[in-house]
């Protein structure tokens, strides 16, 4: 359930905006680019719940960029630790990383995607291995399968999800990113809007402006009977920070919410 979504982290400057109750710059006109999402650094901490059961954490970083194939990338990190006290769960410590950098269209591709199984002492336990020179993605999964799949761009293994979304958050448009998981390659299709609602979340003193964005998975098949239908708030700012996701999935809908936020100029 925890792995569900992970489709969606100083000196502040003061909003002018009467409604925005947070303190980053509000000119949310301006779809964001992945240069003005790197001018920052964010760390995030979402709860996830699944009806009144607190499942655990999640939380996501970027590193410091990583000297990979003759070239440096950006380092996603998201850890994701299950709550201890639920009954016939434990501590759960999956760590997804994934080394990535931006296209020439702006868009965020995958160059190599891993899964550390910390509880469980089972590290790259699923990788993913984008190789553009030969237009294919070699993966290994938990069944220690491999094999190899032809590569669509923009190419990635999902975890930059959470970027590429914040491109077309509060735009009226169709998004579409092609996710190579689980052995295959699946499509995440995102309807985009620019309408305005107010929401309350953690960091924020008071309801926050928000855009939603409702989507839907083409030939993915998640965990616990997920594969169809989300939803997603990202903060009305200059960057659209990921607020929330609502995930269905076989007996209802995870909710993934956003409890601490920090950033920093660079």
């Amino acid at each position: 359930m925890l792995r569900t979504f992970i489709l969606f982290f100083g000196l502040l400057t003061l909003s002018t905006n009467t409604f925005g109750q947070h303190f980053y710059p509000n000119d949310s006109k301006n779809q964001p680019t992945m240069d003005d999402i790197f001018s920052v650094k964010e760390t995030f901490k979402y709860e996830v719940k699944y009806g009144f059961f607190k499942l655990g954490w999640v939380e996501v970083e970027l590193l410091s960029d990583t000297l990979y194939d003759g070239s440096l990338k950006k380092h996603l990190v998201t850890e994701i630790r299950s709550n201890p006290k639920i009954p016939l769960v434990g501590t759960e410590l999956d760590v997804f990383q994934s080394l990535f950098y931006v296209n020439e269209n702006g868009f965020p591709v995958t160059s190599y995607y891993w899964k550390d199984n910390i509880d469980e002492g089972k590290y790259k336990e699923i990788v993913y291995d984008f190789d553009r020179d030969l237009n294919v993605v070699r993966y290994k999964e938990e069944d220690n399968t491999r094999d190899t799949l032809d590569l669509i761009e923009p190419a990635t293994a999902g975890h930059v999800i959470f970027y590429f979304s914040r491109l077309f958050a509060g735009k009226d448009t169709i998004s579409v990113l092609p996710v190579f998981v689980t052995k295959r390659l699946g499509y995440i299709i995102m309807q985009n809007s620019s309408k305005i609602e107010m929401r309350n979340y953690a960091p924020f003193d008071a309801a926050v402006e928000t855009y939603l964005s409702e989507g839907t998975t083409d030939n993915i098949d998640g965990p616990f009977g997920f594969s169809g239908n989300f939803r997603a708030w990202f903060l009305a700012d200059d960057l659209r920070v990921p607020l929330e996701a609502r995930v269905k999935v076989l007996f209802g809908n995870a909710i993934v919410r956003l409890i601490e936020y920090k950033r920093e100029e660079l």
